[in-house]
Order: C-alpha cells, then sequence, then structure tokens
C-alpha cells in the first residue's frame, strides 16, 4: 500500500484508480466535484474527458470499458441531468461492462437544507448496478473505490456505483492507499469442470458454442479449442468479434433475421457450449434455443436462463483457463461444418446493387470495410442501419466491434469517440443513422476538441426504417417517421470537422479513403434509398396491395 501525507480524498482516489488501471474519467463537469476534477487534471496518467450531454457521455464510459475490458470513470453531479445516465448504465448492465460511477451526493454538512427533499440517485441506479455504496465520510471513499473496483471485474462483468458526498473531496486523508483484490488464483475445480464438459464433448455427435462477451478475452483459446475438437462456433448477439468471421468453423451471427439455413448447425446441435453469452431473446432467436433435447453447458458468471427446459450444467469461472483446461484434457475430434459455415458466407455476401438509382445501404458497407484497415474499431447502435453492419462487415480482427445488446439508440457516436482515446492509434468508424447522428452527435465537438480524428459515416434515408417497416406491415400507412433532410457536412464544419456528401455509389470509396488521412474528425454524409429499410426488405413491398374489383 502506498502512503502519502497531505493527500487529499481526492488525490487519494485518484490514485487508486490510476493504479488499477483507469485511464479516462468521463464528464459533464460540476460544481459538485471540483477537488476531483482538478486533481484529475493534475494526475499524467489520467485524462479528464469533458462532453456535451449526460447521455453521451455514459456512452463514452461504457464504450472505453467494453474496449479496454477496464474500466473507465464516469462523473455525475447532484441534479436531474445525472438520470440521463441510465440508458448508457443499463448498457454497461446488460453487455457485461466494467464501470465506476461516482455520483455526488448532498453535501455531509449541508448547511442550506433542500438534501431531504432530492430524489435518491443511488436508489435510481440500482436495477442497473452491479455494487452500489454510499460514502458517509472522507476516508471511506478511497476504502469503498478499492471495492468498487473488485466488485467491477470479478465475476460477471457490470458498473459499481459509488454516492460521495459533495463536500468530501477537499478533506485530508491520511492513511495507507487501499488497492483492488486480485483475482483468484485457479482451483482444482476447474480441471474437474474441463474433465466433465471433455466427457459430454466425447459423447456428443454435433457440439456448437455461442460465444458471448467474456469469450473475447478468450479469443485465442477459443479459436485452438474449436479447431481441435471440432467446434462450429456462433457469435452472440453483436459479440461478432468475439470469433473470426472469417474462420472456417464459424457458423454465424446470432442476430435479427437470421434465414434458417444459417441456425441449422444450432438446431441439429446436440451439445451447446455457452461461452459467457447472456442467452437473451436474440441471441435464442425468441428463445427457440437451446431446445429441451438440447445439453446446454453455461461457462461463465452469466445466469442461467429462466425459459430453459432441458439438461443444464453451469460451470462458473473465466473463459480462457477453461478452454485451455479443457483442450488439455479432451481427445482432438474431426467435425463437419462446411454446410454452416457456406450458408453463413453466402447470407454475408452483399447483393449486386449495380442497378439502383441511389445508394444501396450494403454498398455503404461494403465500400467502407473494403477501403479502412482489418483491426478497425466499428461503432454502430440500434438504428436500422446496424442490420447492415452486422451482415456484411466480416469481423475478422479483435475488439473491433462496438455496439450496445440492449439496442440503445445514440450510441455510436460517443462510443467512437472513447475508442479513439483509448486506441488512439487504430481506426475508428461510427456507423450511424440520420436519427441517431442527432441525438448524440454534438459528440462531435468533443472529437474536435480533443483533437479525435475519428469517421462517422451517416446513412440518411430520411426516415424512422424500423417503424416505418412495422406501421407498412400493421397499418397500411405511415404516422410520423419522415425526418427532414440535413446537411451533416456543413453540420460537421460547423464544428471544425471535415465534412463530405455522398450520392453515388462511385463517390464512397474515394471519400473514406480521404477521410482515412485527415488529422481531425470527418463526417461523410451518405444519401441512401429510404425504400431499402433492412436487407432484404423493400418498404414499398410491405404495403397491402389493393384488391382487383
Amino acid at each position: 500500500m502506498t502512503y502519502q501525507r497531505g493527500w487529499t480524498v481526492a488525490q487519494a482516489a485518484v490514485r487508486v484508480m490510476v493504479d488499477a488501471g483507469v485511464r479516462n474519467a468521463y464528464t459533464v463537469p460540476a460544481d459538485s466535484f471540483l477537488e476531483l476534477l482538478d486533481a484529475i487534471q493534475l494526475e499524467p496518467l489520467m485524462r479528464l474527458v469533458a462532453a456535451r450531454h449526460e447521455s453521451a457521455v455514459a456512452f463514452m464510459a461504457e464504450a472505453e470499458g467494453k474496449l479496454r475490458d477496464r474500466p473507465a470513470l464516469l462523473l455525475g453531479s447532484r441534479g436531474p441531468g445525472v438520470y440521463h445516465f441510465a440508458t448508457g448504465l443499463h448498457t454497461a448492465c446488460e453487455d457485461e461492462t466494467p464501470l465506476i460511477v461516482l455520483l455526488a451526493d448532498p453535501p455531509s454538512m449541508n448547511l442550506v437544507g433542500g438534501g431531504d427533499d432530492e430524489l435518491d440517485q443511488l436508489a435510481f441506479f440500482r436495477p442497473f448496478a452491479k455494487w452500489l455504496a454510499r460514502a458517509t465520510t472522507p476516508g471511506e471513499v478511497p476504502v469503498l473505490l478499492a471495492q468498487a473496483l473488485t466488485e467491477v471485474q470479478r465475476g460477471r462483468r457490470g458498473p459499481a456505483v459509488l454516492a460521495v458526498p459533495a463536500d468530501v473531496w477537499g478533506a485530508p486523508f491520511d492513511a495507507p492507499l487501499p488497492a483492488p483484490e486480485p483475482p483468484p488464483e485457479r482451483s482444482g475445480a476447474l480441471l474437474r469442470s474441463a474433465d466433465e464438459v471433455a466427457g459430454l464433448l466425447a459423447d456428443s455427435r454435433y457440439p456448437v458454442v455461442i460465444a458471448g462477451s467474456r469469450a473475447r478475452q478468450a479469443r485465442d483459446e477459443l479459436i485452438v479449442a474449436a479447431d481441435k475438437l471440432g467446434l462450429s462456433v456462433y457469435n452472440a448477439y453483436r459479440r461478432q468479434d468475439a470469433f473470426p468471421e472469417n474462420h472456417a468453423r464459424y457458423a454465424g451471427h446470432l442476430g435479427i433475421g437470421i434465414p434458417p439455413r444459417q441456425l441449422d448447425a444450432l438446431a441439429r446441435a446436440d451439445l451447446v457450449l455457452s461461452l459467457g453469452a447472456r442467452l437473451d431473446e436474440v441471441t435464442t432467436q425468441n428463445y427457440r434455443y437451446p431446445g429441451p433435447s438440447q445439453t446446454l453447458v453455461v461457462i461463465g458468471p452469466n445466469p442461467l436462463p429462466t425459459r430453459r427446459r432441458g439438461l443444464t450444467v453451469r460451470i462458473d469461472c473465466e473463459i480462457g483457463p477453461f478452454l485451455r483446461e479443457l483442450c488439455a484434457v479432451a481427445e482432438p475430434r474431426t467435425r463437419r461444418s462446411s454446410a454452416a459455415n457456406a450458408g453463413t458466407h453466402t447470407f454475408m455476401t452483399p447483393p449486386d446493387t449495380r442497378g439502383n438509382a441511389l445508394v444501396h445501404p450494403a454498398e455503404v458497407v461494403r465500400a467502407v470495410r473494403k477501403v479502412v484497415p482489418e483491426d478497425t474499431i466499428v461503432a454502430a447502435d440500434s438504428s436500422n442501419f446496424a442490420g447492415f453492419v452486422h451482415r456484411y462487415w466480416c469481423f475478422t480482427a479483435p475488439h473491433t466491434q462496438l455496439g450496445p445488446s440492449a439496442r440503445a439508440m445514440g450510441y455510436a457516436v460517443p462510443a467512437a469517440v472513447a475508442a479513439k482515446l483509448a486506441a488512439p492509434q487504430r481506426t475508428v468508424v461510427a456507423m450511424v443513422g440520420d436519427a441517431s447522428a442527432m441525438m448524440t452527435g454534438q459528440e462531435l465537438e468533443t472529437a474536435v476538441r480533443y483533437r479525435v480524428p475519428i469517421i462517422v459515416v451517416v446513412i440518411q434515408s430520411g426516415i424512422y426504417g424500423e417503424i416505418a417497416m412495422h406501421q407498412a406491415r400493421t397499418h397500411g400507412r405511415l404516422s410520423g417517421v419522415s425526418l427532414g433532410i440535413i446537411d451533416f457536412a456543413s453540420w460537421a464544419r460547423s464544428f471544425g470537422a471535415v465534412g463530405y456528401t455522398v450520392e453515388s455509389p462511385e463517390q464512397l470509396e474515394p471519400t473514406v479513403s480521404r477521410a482515412l488521412h485527415h488529422q481531425r474528425p470527418t463526417v461523410i454524409d451518405v444519401r441512401t434509398d429510404p425504400d431499402v429499410v433492412a436487407p432484404d426488405i423493400r418498404l414499398s413491398a410491405l404495403f397491402p396491395r389493393t384488391r382487383p374489383n
């Protein structure tokens, strides 16, 4: 433990976080933690990122935690603005993202009144937090922070929320610095579990893996296991960088709109290994898989599926050590996966769009994917355009996908800013629809201010595509889904960024190539065909046809 006489609580808290690997603090600055802001600003190993809106800053912190698998710091003040954190914390909870959240509580010595009338911010975030605590004295703050840092990286990841009175940050702290607890050492239970699964694999004819969030950290071990044991591997919803999509044993992405042929390997499986996957509605294809006759082995700290019928085995451990033990004790097997792999790559092949008068969204994904480096980080949110990214990008390098499984809109631009701050040597692209771009796109100014050269590709269709699909199918008419056309290129230039407008497929690749050479953020405004609302769906085909008299 480190001991430094004369430190304040703020300085001690910053040192605890720096020693634990926290490198960025995200906030909309407020007067509830002035001493903490100053301590962060003076710490050479930590950066203070001041953004424009609380919802965006929460997405930034979550995206960095997801990318680095180490927590970022999110600071929230007193007052209603902090409730904008809710979507970001919900995303961190659902996606098992380590995150430290410091909320400002009323002063411990409240001389102006009003404290009893304030909403309990800590209680508000209880449904989204893995761990919550409230500091009541200055000396508790560093200790509770060390506990929070332990909890967010042990077992199932998630956000830790600590409420701190606004007047304690400047108080003296004259005690040894606490430190997070180290991860537990490997035990004999791990070997026994590997032996058990090896036996199940020996008796299985068609074993299948679903790779989830925690499998990202064990990607190399998963590739070795898939090759040695003959495992077909699916990636869970929006976890497409967990296993390379160009690998011969890749069976597909369990996303939205997956055709039956791509699900064939999962439907035939007699054994399903869930590696750190959250078996949610989308990943399980509306809770259809695994079926009652399929043995399910849940590996990792994820909870068991509540709607599950059939034999289920849970092994609560980290994915990487388990896979290494499994490969050491299991007999090598050769199993065919060519049919599932071929079906997947047929599904991922972009259509022929040469007959389109307007830009087809699939062409946008194809062009960007072709031009940018292999390890480009792609941030996308839940706009309808994300479906094109999921289907046509082909994620081959590790830690390249940032997207919320909870389908939050407005995620892509803030996530891209945080990703570039966390990994400045890599290319970062935000693929975003025009509706989502206007929700948190003001963080482009944050990118300019911090000199973060991200590329934002705005797919401008002028319509809320997903809602329009449902309206056309249900009512045969549209209501409230038309959007105005925005000059996003001029909008970008008003912030000090570079702006381009693309209105034909031929302009796509040259424009993306130019964007890669800028040292400023770049926005590419692509005017796409509003009739193409999903990879296999045209809006005009959804309206009921008038019956002849």
